[in-house]
This record gives structure tokens, C-alpha cells and sequence, in this order.
């Protein structure tokens, strides 16, 4: 259906507000427990053309909404808008410090299981993750890393930035939805073969690391985590597919060490924990490479080269990574 042909039953619609009012009503529907009719309470939503919901016309015209927001002393046009931006709270996040916004799956594990991901890792969801990293990094330069595992991702906002005056909400939630938003546009491409049953969702935070010292003691907690949550799900996984049931296996595993579940592994499924993807193993860490004369192309009258986001799989705990790419980390960068 042409879209333009829904306009004619509009007339014009500059300026007008679409309300979705959710009312609560009395004819309520009723439902059978056992033999025995009760009612129930029901809610109808409504949508609402008005060109001016400040008037107090609207507000006597919809008086069901009294009932829900309660009534106006004064009539609405005379609010200042001083007076309501007044109510709002902005947490404007430390200057001189290293932003880290980290954002975690909401209700993954039934995500992933409505999507059959296999288990205990699912290579072609973890790319994809990575896939929506990258492709934030690239919106977002004031990223200069990212790490992640799973169906989480820290994003490392450079330290003198002042992406969104470095409002914690905005820059959260902009992360956040365009991750999202990117997830969803990319499913097809690592899962041709899957519809997206329901779109997936994520939550946030930002935390604020004063030094780079503290900033790597965070990322090797994320790698010390990922190491820890697979090796276990291996076991875990591994146990299942032998026959034992959820329960039996999360008791099998009950005080086991690190040490303790590799020689499980190759004891009874002759897997070898460190043969195993680094990806599965160590996380991705995705950052902007440094530049290769090789490959350089002009950006501009300037001559500049360009660099690109990368996704490696390796060990960030380690000195050398750092040693490698100082540029990640350079507050002159």
C-alpha cells in the first residue's frame, strides 16, 4: 500500500500529535476458572489525532486521561518550559577519565535458545556481536576499543572526550540502541537460514576509570570472566550431550578447579581446552589497527591514510598487547 494514500483521511497532519492512550475500561472482558465466570480487568488502546494537546479543550474531550494522570490546576499553555525542564536530571560523567559503556543481553539465554544457538558457543552469534562492534566503532570515532564475550561488549571511549558533553544517558543510550538497531540489520547475514523471532534487546552503563592502569585491570577482568563462564559451559555442555541431565552435571562440576575441568575434558571427550577457538577462549577485542604503509590510500586533499577496525582474538592481560598497540591507549591520539 502506497504510504501517501493513508494521508488523505488525515487532512493536514503539520504539527499534529499521534497519541497511543492505554485506558483502562469497564466492560471487561471474562475468561472460565473451572466452572465459574469471573471478571476481568480490561484496558483498550486507543489513538488520538489532536493538533493541540496543551489545550484544555483536549483534556475535556479525553476525560478518561484525568483518571490516569490526575487534573491540571492551571490551564497547560501557561507551564513554562523552564519549569518542566527543571524536573530532569543530567548525570554528566567525569572529565579526564577513561568512559566505559557496557552493554549485556536482556533475557539472552531464552534468545538463544528460541534461536537454536548452539552450544556451549555459537561461533556465528558471537561474529555477529562482533560485526555490531565494529560497526559502532565505526559511527562512534571517540571509541578507540572494545572487548567482548558472549552477549556482552565494553566500549572504551577515548579519555579528553566529550561524546554527548559526556552525558551518561545519552551516551548510553545511544550506544545501546544503535548496537541494537545493527543487530537486528545484520541477522540475515549470519543467519540466512533463520528467521529473528523476536528482536533482541540490551541493557547499559557507564563507568568512568581514572587511570589506563585501572582501565586494563577492568578489561583483564572481562578476560579472567570469559575464561572462567567457558570453560565451565564446555564442561557443562559437554556433560549434557553425554546424557546427564542440567542438574546433574551443574553437581558433577560443584568446587571443581580450573585444572580439575581440563583434565575432564580430556579424560572423558578427549577435547583439549587450549585447542579450542580463541575466540570461545579469550573474548574479541576490536580496535582501530594502526597504519599499514602498504595499504595506504588518500583520505583527502591532505594525503591522510585511513585506518580500520579490526576484531583480534588474544590475550589483553598480557603487557605486550599493549606494547604492540600503543596507539589504542594514547591520550594524544
Amino acid at each position: 500500500m502506497d504510504g501517501r494514500k493513508g494521508y488523505g483521511r488525515l487532512g493536514s497532519v503539520t504539527g499534529i500529535a499521534l497519541l497511543k492512550i492505554d485506558i483502562q475500561v469497564e466492560d471487561s472482558d471474562k475468561y472460565k476458572d473451572g466452572e465459574t465466570l469471573v471478571k476481568s480487568p480490561g484496558r483498550n488502546v486507543i489513538l488520538v489525532y489532536s493538533g493541540n494537546i496543551a489545550s484544555r479543550s483536549f483534556w475535556s474531550e479525553h476525560s478518561c486521561l484525568l483518571k490516569e494522570l490526575g487534573s491540571f490546576e492551571e490551564d497547560i499553555n501557561k507551564v513554562k518550559p523552564e519549569y518542566v525542564k527543571s524536573f530532569e536530571f543530567v548525570r554528566k560523567l567525569l572529565p579526564s577519565t577513561w568512559i566505559v559503556v557496557r552493554i549485556d543481553g536482556r533475557h539472552f539465554h531464552g534468545f538463544s535458545e528460541e534461536h537454536e544457538f548452539e552450544k556451549p558457543n555459537d561461533g556465528q552469534a558471537l561474529n555477529l556481536m562482533n560485526s555490531c562492534a565494529v560497526a559502532v566503532m565505526e559511527e562512534f570515532k571517540d571509541i578507540v576499543f572494545s572487548y567482548g564475550v558472549s552477549d556482552e561488549f565494553s566500549f572504551v571511549l577515548k579519555r579528553d572526550s566529550q561524546f554527548h558533553d559526556r552525558h551518561a544517558s545519552g551516551i548510553v543510550s545511544v550506544i545501546v540502541s544503535f548496537f541494537s538497531s545493527m543487530y537486528v540489520m545484520k541477522w540475515k547475514g549470519f543467519f540466512p537460514e533463520k528467521e529473528l523471532k523476536n528482536p533482541p534487546s540490551f541493557d547499559g552503563r557507564a563507568v568512568c576509570y581514572p587511570t589506563k592502569e585501572i582501565l586494563r585491570d577492568y578489561l583483564a577482568w572481562r578476560q579472567v570472566d570469559c575464561h572462567i563462564n567457558n570453560q565451565y559451559n564446555t564442561c557443562f555442555w559437554m556433560l549434557i550431550k553425554s546424557g546427564k541431565s542440567k542438574s546433574e552435571a551443574q553437581d558433577y562440576l560443584k568446587g571443581t578447579r580450573a585444572q580439575e575441568k581440563s583434565e575432564l575434558l580430556v579424560q572423558q571427550f578427549g577435547i583439549d581446552y587450549q585447542t579450542l577457538p580463541d575466540m570461545f577462549r579469550q573474548g574479541s577485542s576490536v580496535f582501530w589497527d594502526k597504519e599499514d604503509p602498504t595499504e595506504r590510500y588518500s583520505d583527502g586533499p591532505d594525503g591522510k591514510s585511513r585506518k580500520k577496525v579490526v576484531v583480534e582474538h588474544c590475550n589483553i592481560i598480557e603487557q605486550s598487547f599493549w606494547e604492540a598497540h600503543p596507539n589504542i591507549l594514547d591520550e594524544e591520539r
